[in-house]
């Protein structure tokens, strides 16, 4: 059942105050790239891990998080999960080397883990098949933490050093804590299960449709992956400074922003996700396209494109994922499956990019793989028909 619509609104706003919290320790990376590698001695390769070790945790946290999901208790893991990220962010402020940036890094992915894995099916049950519109404000929500830490970077740093920089995220972490608790009650009701009628589920695994989502989540997230961590370094490479760069990287996650906002509005009246997800995939394409043909005469366009195309394809992946599950449980099984191996691939994309800066010195083929990804995926969701949907029903025991 439907909350209130006045706690419904506040427990929404409370979703996007976490939500801020889920990219910020990877977006302020990029812009100071450089700064970290002169100070720790990183190569490109083993700096990429600062955004390839959270991605990785985060996806092993969602695959291993069935035990979560079952057992319920999302008032108090998710406030573990913001703790955690609260922790690792103000423990950049001293352990500043490269293992105890790597080591934060990890710790990150874990609290982050935490709180994507168990969202989704706490926002399945909470608002039913007016899910969608709130997830996608959780997904503007991310987006926006990473807008605010990519822009924020270089002034950030300017003032507190790069160090400082990276653990001033501390902050919004211990707000949505608070929050968070204050909005769910103790007294609560934690389903579980048991919400299938004491039935239990057939493995999502099981499933081919859940492999194809898996799959079609985690090479788009790659993408958002990619131009998370390598954006900004590719454009200083090009003569940018540090603040423009990081500017740049501010302007693609605000145009993520207001492509979370419109999928949100809209989300409701396209029921069938195959347009939209053409049209988006469409625009990041051309973005990648901008970016080997031209990057620097077309650099805001490209940007453009890439934050429109990214920031509407994660809500959207996430939308069409739970369309596929009625039951809010079994929601919650699909999306950390979907998310869990998903989060799997996309950590190999600036893994991948450092590799290739490192041998090649120079990104253009980490762009033109990408691209052939986009296609590919423009080719799997001509699959995701509402008529092919796989219902992951619960059988009986």
């Amino acid at each position: 059942m439907k909350p209130p619509r006045s706690r419904a609104v506040t427990t929404m706003c409370v979703i996007v105050a976490l939500a801020i919290n889920l990219r910020p320790a990877m977006a302020t990376i990029g812009p100071l790239l450089n700064q970290i590698q002169a100070a720790t001695g990183l190569d490109h390769a083993a700096a990429s891990l600062m955004t390839t070790l959270p991605i990785a945790i985060m996806g092993l946290g969602a695959l291993l998080g069935g035990p979560l999901q079952r057992r319920g208790h999302e008032r108090i893991h998710v406030a573990i999960g913001i703790a955690i990220i609260a922790v690792a962010c103000s423990a950049r402020a001293i352990f500043s080397t490269a293992p105890g940036l790597l080591a934060t890094a990890l710790v990150t992915g874990i609290g982050i883990a935490i709180i994507q894995t168990l969202l989704p099916g706490f926002v399945k049950r909470t608002w039913g098949q007016r899910a969608g519109r709130v997830m996608g404000l959780y997904t503007t929500g991310i987006m926006g933490g990473a807008a605010l830490a990519a822009a924020l970077a270089a002034p950030l740093a300017d003032r507190f050093g790069w160090s400082g920089a990276l653990a001033v995220w501390t902050l919004p972490a211990l707000i949505a804590l608070p929050l968070w608790l204050a909005c769910v009650p103790k007294s609560a009701v934690q389903r579980t299960m048991r919400d299938a009628g004491g039935q239990t589920a057939l493995p999502v695994w099981h499933k081919l449709r859940a492999w194809e989502l898996m799959i079609f989540f985690g090479v788009g997230t790659g993408a958002y992956a990619l131009v998370l961590a390598w954006l900004p370094p590719f454009y200083i490479e090009l003569g940018w400074t540090r603040a423009h760069a990081g500017g740049l990287l501010g302007g693609v996650t605000v145009a993520e922003v207001i492509a979370g906002l419109c999928v949100s509005a809209w989300v409701d009246y396209m029921p069938d996700r195959r347009k939209p997800l053409l049209f988006v995939l469409a625009m990041l394409l051309s973005g990648l396209i901008c970016l080997l043909v031209a990057p620097l005469s077309l650099a805001l366009l490209a940007s453009s494109l890439l934050g429109f195309g990214i920031g509407a394809l994660f809500p959207l992946s996430l939308i069409v994922t739970l369309d596929h599950a009625d039951n809010p449980a079994l929601a919650g099984e699909l999306a950390a499956f979907v998310q869990g191996g998903g989060y799997l691939v996309a950590s190999l994309a600036p893994l991948g990019a450092g590799v290739i800066r490192d041998r090649f010195a120079d990104l253009s083929s980490a762009w033109s793989f990408m691209a052939y990804g986009t296609v590919f995926l423009a080719l799997l969701c001509t699959r995701f028909s509402p008529r092919t949907f796989v219902q992951f029903t619960p059988t009986n025991s």
